[in-house]
């Protein structure tokens, strides 16, 4: 089941379910409000008896958006496929533990949204990665139980400005949590239909191949994921894990080449779907106080 936000040509919002002929408009039989309420609630098998409805829409007629428009957490993975852990040139050992940050919400748009690219840097990188959604609440969860935690999978880029990620020795918050330079999409496969993989995962950048790998080759597995930050945290449906990119993004080229407007990123991962966004610049407006009493 590939469960989505959407936006309909009538400027209605909406979640539903997709399908090759079209999206059952869940919006019209569940009230949960949106598929973060859903997910929430816990309510993906009320979801599942809907499937075979037949569509609302037709494929063309909506627009798909953010998947959860909100959620409370979203940790990240870092350096979680050996070729990225060699890009550092460190001679460090593989790390015995993840290496976690965390993204806020607003750090993400949809698909065929434009990534943007800040004022203050034009270090916009890109990450395609595979992320997690959580579905049933869990503390310490064992590895070999995560598949009872995660609902599916969505697709990610987990788009970093660079230079804001070495303003501190051990600090890439910053870098990591620009308004809308990072996307989520387009849809969340859930884990009956996806499977567990290995997940082929590649990110392209105006056509051409920039990562390629497998989640078979993860240091960190999703079960290994979900059994360390569920020791430190209590996991809740809704809540998102990015699992870590393969090596290649732009900053690791020589000479390095970062994303510029006009540029389109794509992520595609087997059986997940392909998330595409295009590249702009960042118009500046007033700040949120100054929008409201204007």
């Amino acid at each position: 089941m590939r469960l989505a936000s959407f936006v309909t040509r009538g400027s209605r919002r909406s979640y539903g379910i997709v399908r090759d002929d079209g999206i059952v408009d869940l919006g019209h039989y569940l009230p949960h409000g949106s598929l973060a309420g859903l997910v929430a609630a816990g309510a993906a098998d009320a979801a599942r008896a809907l499937a075979s409805t037949p569509p609302d829409h037709a494929p063309g007629d909506v627009r798909l958006a953010k998947p959860l428009d909100t959620f409370s957490k979203c940790l990240c993975v870092g350096v979680n496929y050996p070729d990225r852990n060699a890009e550092y040139r460190d001679a460090s050992d593989l790390p015995a533990y993840p290496s976690l940050f965390v993204r806020f919400p607003e750090s993400f748009v949809g698909p065929d949204e434009p990534l943007l690219r800040p004022p203050e840097s034009h270090q916009l990188d890109y990450e395609g990665e595979i992320a997690l959604v959580i579905g049933k609440a869990g503390r310490r969860i064992p590895a070999a139980a995560w598949t009872e935690h995660v609902l599916g999978f969505t697709l990610a880029n987990e788009g970093t400005i660079r230079d804001w990620v070495r303003h501190g020795k051990f600090n890439v918050t910053p870098g990591k949590n620009w308004p809308g330079s990072g996307s989520l999409g387009p849809w969340i496969t859930t884990l009956d239909e996806a499977g567990t993989g290995p997940f082929r995962l590649v990110t392209r950048v105006n056509g051409a191949v920039r990562q390629e790998d497998t989640t078979d080759r993860m240091m960190f597995p999703f079960g290994r994921i979900l059994e360390y930050v569920s020791t430190f945290c209590t996991l809740e449906p809704g809540d998102v894990i990015l699992t870590g990119t393969p090596t290649g993004s732009g900053a690791r080229l020589d000479p390095p080449v970062f994303l510029a407007p006009g540029d389109v990123v794509e992520v595609e991962a087997t059986g997940l779907g392909r998330l595409v966004n295009p590249v702009a610049d960042e118009v500046p407006g007033p700040a949120p106080d100054a929008r409201r009493s204007a």
